[in-house]
């Protein structure tokens, strides 16, 4: 699934220890276009932060994958 928009924030970057190396991880809301927006955060990991180096007020096409897994029989 494709989704267009702006980025309207950065939120602020998280990082942390893990049993087996370091991981960072960075937020971003972005807000869709059309007649009635709808404002939509996603995350991006790792060195793909700094490879995409994604910046407030930028326009983009995000591709997003979704997928649900079974839990506890639901």
């Amino acid at each position: 699934m494709e989704i267009n928009g702006k980025i309207i924030e950065l939120l602020e970057e998280k990082s942390g220890q893990s049993s087996n190396d370091t991981w960072r991880k960075q937020e971003y809301i972005l807000e869709t276009e059309g007649q009635y927006p709808k404002k939509i955060c996603f995350m991006v990991w790792g060195d793909k932060i700094d490879e995409f180096a994604i910046k407030e007020g930028e326009n983009l096409v995000i591709s997003v994958d979704i997928e649900s897994r079974e839990y506890n029989g639901r």
